[in-house]
């Protein structure tokens, strides 16, 4: 459905004028007429007064960043965009399929009772009390936060991951009458893409992993291309929500983990993985430092080590050098021999 925007509309304000003259002077005419006893305008005055009030359903107030998408007998009539004061036909009737539906993400709450219903319920969707429907269709910037998810890995792996979506309406016709609730439509879509998107990622960096789909190993993964990740998400979201007017600005990663049943064990795996960094750090240094002290000993002639000496002595700087606790030394008096 494309978008028919309604201009030349802003004659809210001299309807409503002309609408209050109209009706004092049929009240005033229904006295004189009484009075007259003349029938025929009497009538025409009380009919007036019975019918006069119709043009005020045709009265629109529109504030900034706005929409009202109207209908007329089934017809898509056009949307009026941008603040004002409008009048319309007055049996045009507002559309807004996802005026009911309440996400988590803002401008949903537009009242206390109906951040309690949200709060009670997790942040799910809900329906808002009735006060606090509008069929307004609001073109503001948005952010959806979805609920955060538990998706495999490349490699299997259990991952909680969460996203948070910017997002706004671009094409009031497409998003009200091409999908059903276009709410709910993002809401489906933004969990799909990132179900698509995080199975092709390692949580960390893996060998022999291709997440671009090149055929050729790289280094990408949840934890450390997260910018790459998004921009993905964000693509596969709009790809799909194209067609339901909206317009997807932005995708960030707000929350990732291993899944609960792992962690642990996960946790585990990364000390074990940087206690082996870090000894094999400590073992290179250490080698490093025993053939220095033996390249300097040997230079200076301080003293003549024979191979037996040299390797008590390189048996001693490694134990000294790759302790986890500090060494406690021991005095020779005596010979080797």
């Amino acid at each position: 459905m494309t978008e028919i925007i309604l201009s030349n509309k802003k004659h809210g304000m001299l309807v409503l004028l002309l609408t209050i003259v109209l009706y004092i002077l049929a009240v005033l005419g229904t006295i004189f007429f009484a009075d007259e006893a003349q029938i025929a305008p009497l009538v025409l005055c009380i009919l007036y007064l019975s019918l006069g009030w119709l043009p005020l359903l045709g009265l629109k107030v529109l504030g900034p960043q706005e929409a009202l998408v109207l209908t007329l007998f089934g017809n898509y009539v056009g949307t009026l965009k941008g603040e004002g004061f409008y009048f319309v036909n007055p049996f045009c009737t507002a559309v807004n399929p996802a005026a009911k539906t309440q996400l988590s993400q803002s401008g949903d709450v537009d009242s206390a009772k109906g951040s309690k219903v949200l709060a009670a319920l997790g942040g799910s969707s809900v329906s808002l009390p009735k006060e606090a429907v509008t069929k307004k269709i609001s073109l503001k910037i948005m952010t959806l936060s979805n609920a955060r998810q538990k998706i495999n890995d490349c490699l299997g792996n259990p991952v909680e991951i969460g996203i948070a979506v910017t997002w706004r309406v671009v094409d009031t016709g497409k998003a009200v009458f091409d999908v059903d609730n276009y709410k709910e439509f993002l809401s489906l879509q933004c969990d799909s893409a990132l179900r698509n998107i995080v199975r092709l990622y390692p949580y960390d960096v893996s060998p022999g992993v291709d997440t671009t789909g090149d055929g050729v190993p790289d280094e990408g993964s949840l934890r450390g291309s997260s910018d790459v990740v998004a921009a993905r998400i964000r693509e596969e979201i709009q790809a799909k929500v194209q067609e339901a007017g909206l317009e997807i600005l932005e995708a960030r990663i707000t929350h990732l983990a291993y899944a609960s049943e792992i962690a642990a064990a996960m946790l585990q795996r990364q000390q074990a993985s940087a206690i082996i960094d870090a000894r094999k750090m400590i073992v290179e240094g250490a080698v490093g430092t025993v053939e220095m002290a033996l390249e300097r000993l040997n230079q200076s002639g301080v003293v003549e080590l024979d191979e037996e000496r040299k390797a008590a002595m390189v048996s001693n700087l490694l134990v000294v050098l790759c302790g986890n606790h500090e060494a406690q030394p021991v005095v020779n008096t005596g010979s080797l021999y």
